[in-house]
């Protein structure tokens, strides 16, 4: 192979690893004639990153959806208890041990009376949402899209454990906050996460009232400063963006009245965002030196905008976007091309992804960092040709230390290599590497495979490894454990 040849196919080994998902068997082919331009045209399909499906409703649908099983689960309890106590002392309890039925809904239907055991409807609309995921990781030809998907639903981390609500819509919150906002400015996506209603139930909002507002002065609850506090240290300026506890404090209280419409007071708008005006706390507030004149929504919306364009925030994501694609210790040369990019559009997310990928820091540095396990699953997948079948998936993130959108903090999974390092988590990928290699529908030997993956950036340590293996399975798991599958 000519040196030139030889570069090309290192490049497109870049396009497909550290800015995609991983290499199926003849993307390495389509990627080495221009490797760069590969991944460049991917960002003139913005519109592949949505994700409609008739079966993933909107979230006001799936947030009524799930009231309505409250409620059915609210009167089973209450028949259940009523039966008890009216049962003569000598009779048998008929429904003693018995659980309260759930009533099932059809996620993207009207709710229904049938009783569904097996799994209730904010279980059935987490497992839907995430086998369109992985269906999606798997055979998308726009890889990048993909990934600044993931990358971003982590910066604005939702956790789907926080209740029902949330499980069942926080799919939602990725489909109309994230997904089309990748590559639009970047304070319309603030504004979107910041008002969905699954941020406001995650960080708290929904509870928090101003202590002057008509309702708190009617004894409502009082200050809530979660949603404050991560809008400004996780989500724009960054910790050391040089905001300070008075900041958050008075941001708070310009978020109070962003809330969205209880479905049980409204059947038509219930689950939507709303700004209540009875308990939005009056007056001018000041955040960061600049004060923001008494208002509605737009005070609270004026400031994110603020917030969005502020040189801090340009720092942060830079940073961050830097550390997450290309190197856990970037150029400072890198972060500074992203951060002036984000600075002179204004925070055009198009033009700050389209300077990560022009930059020459980006293709010059070895691939040395190790693919997190959501990356490592998905490369599997695209290589290995994996059912996306949603259990399995799901338990093998789960072992590997990142559960579904289930993070323990807003502030997300780790983007750092040092996370997923300790001899345990090797251990566990292996494991999990054996199961994939199991399940692989590929018809391909092992060292086709592999050669249509690396081509020349296999290792003669790897060759060696995989000839050597006692099974076919084994060499395939092998193949997903050698460095040249686990670093990007």
């Amino acid at each position: 192979m000519s040196i030139t040849a030889s570069l090309k196919s290192e490049a497109a080994q870049l396009a497909l690893s550290r800015f995609g998902l991983g290499a199926r068997p003849g993307d390495l082919k389509a990627a080495t004639v221009d490797p760069r331009g590969y991944v460049m045209r991917q960002l003139a399909k913005s519109k592949l990153a949505l994700l409609s499906d008739p079966a993933l409703p909107s979230t006001d649908v799936i947030f009524r959806h799930q009231r309505y099983q409250e409620e059915m689960i609210r009167r089973a309890r209450e028949a259940n208890a009523q039966a008890t106590a009216n049962a003569p002392p000598s009779a048998p309890n008929m429904m003693a041990g018995s659980a309260p039925t759930a009533m099932m809904a059809n996620p993207a239907g009207k709710p229904t009376d049938k009783p569904k055991k097996e799994m209730q409807y904010q279980d059935a609309m987490f497992d839907a949402e995430v086998t369109a995921r992985f269906a999606r990781w798997a055979t998308t030809d726009t890889p990048l899209l993909e990934r600044l998907v993931a990358f971003w639903m982590n910066h604005f981390t939702v956790s789907a454990g926080k209740n029902g609500f949330v499980t069942a819509a926080t799919g939602a919150f990725e489909r109309e906050a994230i997904r089309p906002n990748i590559l639009g400015k970047f304070e319309t996506m603030v504004l979107a996460v910041e008002q969905h209603p699954v941020m406001l139930i995650y960080l708290d909002n929904q509870a928090s009232t101003g202590p002057n507002s008509r309702a708190g002065n009617n004894g409502a609850r009082g200050l809530n400063e979660n949603l404050a506090r991560e809008a400004l240290e996780l989500h724009t300026l960054g910790v050391d963006g040089g905001y300070t506890q008075a900041d958050v404090t008075a941001f708070a209280r310009i978020l109070t009245g962003w809330i969205y419409t209880d479905p049980s007071n409204d059947d038509v708008y219930g689950g939507r965002f709303t700004f209540a005006p009875n308990r939005h706390e009056p007056g001018d507030v000041s955040v960061l030196g600049k004060t923001y004149p008494e208002g509605g929504m737009e005070q609270g919306e004026a400031a994110l905008r603020d917030f969005a364009r502020h040189p801090a925030t340009a720092r942060h994501i830079a940073t961050k976007l830097a550390r997450a694609f290309v190197s856990d210790r970037p150029p400072a040369t890198l972060v500074s091309r992203l951060e002036t990019a984000f600075l002179n559009s204004k925070g055009d997310l198009a033009v700050v992804t389209r300077a990560l990928v022009e930059a020459p820091e980006s293709w010059a540095l070895p691939p040395d960092k190790l693919r997190s396990p959501d990356e490592f699953l998905a490369a599997s997948l695209r290589a290995l040709d994996i059912p996306t079948d949603c259990e399995p998936l799901l338990n093998a993130l789960n072992v590997l230390g990142t559960p579904m959108w289930r993070a323990s903090g807003p502030n997300g999974y780790p983007i750092d290599s040092s996370a997923w390092l300790a001899p345990e988590n090797i251990t566990t990928r292996l494991d999990v590497a054996l199961q994939f290699a199991h399940r692989g529908r590929t018809t391909l030997e092992p060292d086709v495979l592999a050669a249509s993956l690396f081509a020349a950036r296999l290792s003669l340590e790897t060759k060696v490894a995989m000839s050597r293996a006692e099974s076919r399975e084994q060499a395939l798991a092998l193949l997903l454990m050698a460095p040249e599958f686990q670093r990007r």
